[in-house]
């Protein structure tokens, strides 16, 4: 089913608790499939205040994705400013920290409506660049982002000690 229409707007304080409820779309798949790093069901008490350190960081842009009035989605940038030295040039980017769709949204255009959204703050911020990163199990994460013109550019290995 495709949303009426699509509308984006920044998150402000008010918006904390909203973003909590939101985060549970995309962290049960994380609990779910890596035990031993996510929590599983993390109680809202706890969340609320970690969207409110977010949100009062300048470097970081959430923001919500609404149709018929109702939200359905969520995404999370923190803008990363390095400094150049010997070894690396200086950069501006964007990181795509959080992409939460509600599960009666996915595949109607939220996610992309959303991602746009992130590089149009990521432009205005200065950035040259929209990083994201995404788990080896989550491979309907991984192809929604090559679909959106994402490139792998590292990897990262483990090993359990």
């Amino acid at each position: 089913m495709t949303p009426p229409s699509i509308d984006i707007r920044p998150a402000t304080s008010a918006d904390a608790a909203l973003l909590a409820q939101m985060n549970e779309f995309v962290h049960a798949v994380h609990a779910r499939n890596r035990p031993d790093i996510f929590r599983a069901d993390p109680a809202q008490a706890d969340l609320v205040p970690l969207f409110e350190a977010h949100l009062a960081r300048p470097d970081i842009r959430i923001l919500i994705a609404w149709s018929s009035g109702r939200p359905i989605g969520y995404a999370l940038a923190i803008i990363v400013e390095r400094p150049g030295d010997a070894l690396v040039q200086p950069r501006t980017f964007a990181v795509l920290e959080h992409l939460a769709v509600a599960p009666t949204a996915i595949r109607t255009g939220v996610g992309t409506a959303l991602v746009d959204a992130v590089r149009a703050a990521g432009r205005a911020a200065g950035c040259a660049a929209l990083l994201t990163e995404a788990w080896d199990f989550n491979q309907e994460a991984l192809a929604f982002y090559q679909a959106q013109g994402f490139t792998p550019m590292r990897h990262w290995l483990e090993q359990q000690l």
